[in-house]
């Protein structure tokens, strides 16, 4: 029997984060300028960075490493929902885009603590 070797897109948090970035970017780039140089930039920022850096701890050789990346991912979480609140506030986003962002952050919390624990279980080193 052929051993299945896991891949990123194996990983629930990261495949919901990584598409999660490309609709808020999607959102951001028809911002006017000053929505996008001051809130939009920092948004993005914090929203790519959940989903790259579940790709960085998996890359990582230890556990312990991998799942500092994770937990900096959470972090990255926790911003992303104060931009998307900051975001309904100043208006520039529609109640739909408001509504779907956070269901999908809302996913998240479960998801990343999840693969934190599994990858705790499954590896030794």
């Amino acid at each position: 029997m052929e051993k299945k070797y896991l891949i990123l897109n194996d990983i629930t948090a990261y495949k919901i984060a990584f598409n999660l970035s490309n609709y808020v970017w999607d959102i951001i780039v028809t911002w006017d300028f000053f929505a996008k140089d001051t809130v939009g930039k920092q948004f993005v920022k914090a929203v790519d960075s959940i989903s790259a850096n579940i790709a960085e701890g998996f890359g990582r050789f230890g556990k312990k490493d991998k799942v500092r990346f994770y937990r900096y991912s959470f972090g990255s979480l926790k911003e992303s929902f104060d931009w998307n609140e900051k975001s309904k506030i100043r208006k520039l986003l529609t109640t739909e885009q408001y509504n779907n962002i956070f269901s999908e952050l809302n996913k998240l919390p479960k998801e990343i603590n999840s693969w934190i624990k599994y990858t705790n279980d499954k590896l030794n080193y």
